[in-house]
């Protein structure tokens, strides 16, 4: 999808991205930008889990509800929720209420924290199923090999929600392939981002 201009201070941007100033803030800053933190990466995941079937732009208007139902996205607080918690949550008309991904978000927690223990951090685990230098660019595409083969390795250690296409959606938000468009004026600054960070070892 090409860029458009048709935004008030005039910069181009991803042909996804709406006017509105949240969303181009979210575009600007975060989308596409390497990251590293474990709870930042666990969010975005469970985020995009959320999303699957709706528009991103629904996600993230629901945002800081999704923060405040689900302690920040703590993994260790999370992991601990049960039924009282489940039945708040589907109470709280600021989130998606959806019983399987709520309850597949308490179970991710569990699993995540099972990650940390064996792997040191899920950054270590998660980058490593980042495309290597040179590979085909996937632009444009819903899903990438890499997303495949992540999506199947998460599945197989008990997550849920975890499809190719939502973590495709998962890595291009975190930064782990730059899909701005070419013509975007945040392309240029993802890959120097991504050129500058250190990878989780």
């Amino acid at each position: 999808m090409n860029a458009k201009t048709e935004f008030p201070d005039g910069l181009a941007r991803c042909g996804w991205v709406d006017t509105s100033t949240e969303y181009m803030a979210y575009h600007d800053t975060e989308w596409g930008h390497p990251e590293a933190d474990d709870r930042a990466l666990f969010e975005q995941l469970c985020l995009e889990g959320f999303q699957s079937g709706l528009s991103w732009r629904t996600i993230l208007s629901k945002r800081e509800a999704f923060r405040r139902g689900f302690a920040n996205f703590d993994p260790a607080r999370v992991a601990r929720f049960g039924e009282k918690e489940v039945a708040a949550l589907l109470a709280d008309s600021g989130i998606v209420r959806h019983r399987g991904k709520i309850e597949a978000v308490i179970n991710n927690a569990a699993r995540a924290l099972e990650m940390i223990q064996r792997e040191g951090s899920l950054a270590a685990y998660l980058w490593r199923f980042e495309a290597p230098a040179g590979a085909p660019s996937t632009y444009g595409a819903s899903t990438s090999e890499q997303s495949e083969a992540l999506s199947k390795a998460l599945k197989k250690l008990g997550w849920k929600f975890v499809g190719p296409t939502t973590v495709y959606a998962f890595m291009q938000s975190v930064g782990m392939v730059n899909d701005h468009s070419p013509d975007c004026h945040c392309y240029a600054a993802s890959e120097k981002a991504r050129k500058a960070f250190r990878r989780p070892a």
